[in-house]
């Protein structure tokens, strides 16, 4: 059977392609996706290809590239060996962006009753910020900096919201994501760079500055200007993932001060929060939106159908400042 699928075919080059999908295996699921979530930032910097050598980067980028991890849908067809799930159900995959896609049972997760397509595509990017925020080992009260309001940076705020932060103070250049923030936790504004926020953060915090920073960006020009702005012995959460990270600036906040820098990446936790699976996280993430919690459907900007992702990603690589959620919708 064929199967739609986005696809980067070369640098800067968009396609939509039918492509052959196999019937299930014995242990196999095939789920038809219903919609997916694109991560806008770094599906644009695998789109734009530019990329130091020998990172995660360049090892990961390669032409023809299948985008998307953030998929969910319906099983269509289960393998005679498969009993947990039936066809049917309704299921989380964090896929790619195609429209049909084989894989294991133990590989999705079942949505709850409660829980809209719409919001569970929010699955994958709800664990990277959740394995952030529980690597910044928060204390109740904390002063927190989130410096960058796309999809994740919203999400990193509705976290600290919950867990209990005294003061979020956010950082961004566009407006309406300062005042999306606000909405949904954030304390104090600054509309503007980290590197003329530093007046704002000692303001806010009677010059104490902050107890954990989160650079969410993704720009190498960020880091440096991110590290004055937490206390001494702080910690900045390195979120955002420079795809030119050899630009990238260490300053004497890290020697003098003894500021710490954290690197966080998907769902990898350190060994004594190996209870937290994937899994795990996202079934948390479900509970928080179903008791209104987190607000992840008002995150989503613009919808798509799929056959538009050449449009889609071309504007993303010249301006997505008007973006936060952005769905393809393959019903």
């Amino acid at each position: 059977m064929k199967s739609k699928t986005i696809v980067f075919t070369d640098q800067q080059k968009c396609e939509v392609l039918d492509e052959q999908v196999s019937n299930p295996n014995p242990d196999d699921i095939l789920v038809r996706t219903v919609v997916s979530l694109t991560s806008t930032g770094t599906e644009s910097f695998c789109y734009r290809g530019v990329f130091d050598t020998d990172t995660g980067w360049s090892s990961w980028v390669n032409y023809p590239f299948y985008p998307g991890y953030s998929a969910v849908g319906e099983i269509v067809e289960v393998g005679s060996n498969v009993s947990s799930l039936k066809v049917g159900d309704r299921v989380y995959t964090g896929a790619n962006h195609k429209e049909l896609h084989l894989t294991k049972p133990e590989n999705v997760v079942k949505l709850p009753d409660t829980i809209s397509y719409e919001a569970a595509a929010w699955s994958t990017l709800a664990t990277i910020t959740q394995t952030a925020v529980r690597r910044a080992e928060h204390t109740m009260g904390d002063t927190a900096v989130v410096i960058g309001l796309g999809p994740l940076g919203q999400l990193v705020t509705q976290y600290l919201r919950t867990i209990g932060l005294g003061n979020i103070l956010v950082i961004d250049t566009i407006p309406k994501r300062l005042a999306t923030a606000t909405r949904f936790g954030a304390t104090a504004t600054f509309n503007g760079i980290a590197a003329d926020a530093g007046k704002f953060v000692s303001e806010q915090t009677e010059g104490q500055l902050a107890d954990v920073v989160y650079d969410v960006t993704g720009h190498w020009q960020v880091f440096p200007t991110a590290l004055p702005l937490a206390r001494d012995f702080g910690r900045l959460i390195l979120l955002g993932d420079s795809p030119e990270p050899s630009k990238q600036r260490l300053t004497q906040d890290i020697l003098t001060r003894q500021v710490t820098v954290i690197g966080t990446h998907n769902t990898r936790l350190q060994p004594e929060y190996a209870y937290w699976t994937r899994n795990r996280q996202i079934e948390l993430f479900y509970k928080y939106i179903e008791r209104k919690i987190f607000h992840v459907e008002d995150l989503i900007t613009h919808r798509y159908q799929p056959n538009q992702a050449p449009e889609v990603y071309e504007q993303f690589l010249h301006d997505r400042s008007q973006t936060l959620g952005v769905l393809f919708d393959w019903r």
